[in-house]
């Protein structure tokens, strides 16, 4: 078994819902750890340099306003197929897609509002863990 880290997001439509501890249980659940966690307000500049691969998007400077508009929980997480296992635990972009059981599906209000965020690649996931969080704050 070789296990992978991804990171996650639970975005400001989570934690203003108070729904942190029922995605959280959602993600061990999955038979994913949470090996490092902790809640933020992303400054305008967090967010325009996390999400600058979108820069050039229609949806970017609405996306960062978003996910401004209140704290958000950062995540790392580790597992079998972490990051495959995560992007099939969120569900589709869009809430009125997803699978049913899937975290969208049950608890995002809105395609933008769509509650998480999770690595698209192993490649990814190391950028996003490193913006985040340190070395020391990782407890696998």
């Amino acid at each position: 078994m070789v296990l992978e880290r991804t990171f996650s997001i639970l975005k400001p439509d989570v934690t203003r819902r108070n729904l942190t501890g029922k995605i959280n249980e959602k993600i061990e659940a999955a038979s994913l750890r949470i090996i490092a966690q902790k809640r933020l307000w992303l400054t305008l500049p967090q967010a325009e340099a996390f999400y600058g691969v979108h820069a050039t998007r229609s949806f970017f400077n609405d996306l960062c306003a978003f996910m401004t508009s209140g704290p958000v929980v950062v995540q790392v997480l580790e597992g079998e197929n972490a990051v495959v296992a995560y992007r099939d635990l969120m569900g589709a972009t869009n809430p009125a897609n997803a699978n049913p059981g899937t975290i969208r599906k049950e608890f995002a209000e809105s395609i933008e509002a769509n509650s998480v965020h999770g690595s698209d690649s192993l490649e990814t996931a190391a950028l996003e863990i490193k913006f985040f969080f340190s070395d020391l704050e990782i407890v696998g």
